[in-house]
């Protein structure tokens, strides 16, 4: 069997590219693995979720941004294109940044799990990868299949190192460089 990481991509970074920026708006397209795919536009409880941890990080980090959907350029050598749920950056970071981001001043990727086929592969195996081999401190992952939360850091050789997954309603700490603790109770409300 190839490894992974030779296997031959349906395309190159270049025709994604072109592909995503033709694709209508109700499409969101992401190049995973080398492989196109189709992500979840999110239904009205992701957009909670999401904007419950926005106020969160608004109020005990105002020095931080969290971005909606940001493109970044993930795994190794950059070759993917991943569209994070959010990403936590330094106020400012994202100035003059083109659609496709390098990864690199990113403190935290975010995504929220959709109710698809996709999702056990795309957020709890391939991006993990993917974030952490372009660097990313931390890697949260709200998992609403498994109504818990999984807080990935110590990024090294493609991997990250550390995993910890809590339930939802626990308290978690989101480690350095975000440095946030998180009272996650309020997702409960919003498993389904």
């Amino acid at each position: 069997m190839t490894p992974r990481t030779e296997r031959q991509p349906q395309m190159s970074v270049e025709e994604f590219e072109q592909l995503e920026r033709h694709a209508p708006e109700t499409v969101w397209l992401e190049f995973i693995n080398g492989k196109v795919q189709v992500k979840s536009v999110p239904d009205g409880n992701h957009s909670e979720i999401y904007m419950w941890l926005l106020e969160r990080c608004m109020q005990l980090r105002p020095d931080l941004r969290l971005h909606p959907e940001r493109g970044l350029r993930t795994e190794a050598y950059r070759r993917g294109r991943a569209r994070a749920d959010g990403v936590l950056v330094p106020k400012g970071s994202l100035k003059g940044r083109g659609e496709w981001a390098e990864a690199d001043g990113v403190l935290m990727a975010v995504e929220i799990t959709s109710h698809d086929s996709d999702t056990n592969r795309r957020d709890r195996v391939e991006k993990p990868d993917g974030y952490a081999a372009a660097g990313i401190p931390v890697y949260l992952l709200i998992d609403r299949d498994e109504c818990a939360v999984v807080v990935f850091n110590q990024p090294e050789g493609g991997r990250y190192r550390h995993e910890e997954k809590l339930p939802f309603g626990a308290t978690v700490r989101l480690p350095e460089p975000v440095n946030i603790t998180l009272d996650t109770e309020p997702l409960k409300e919003f498993a389904d």
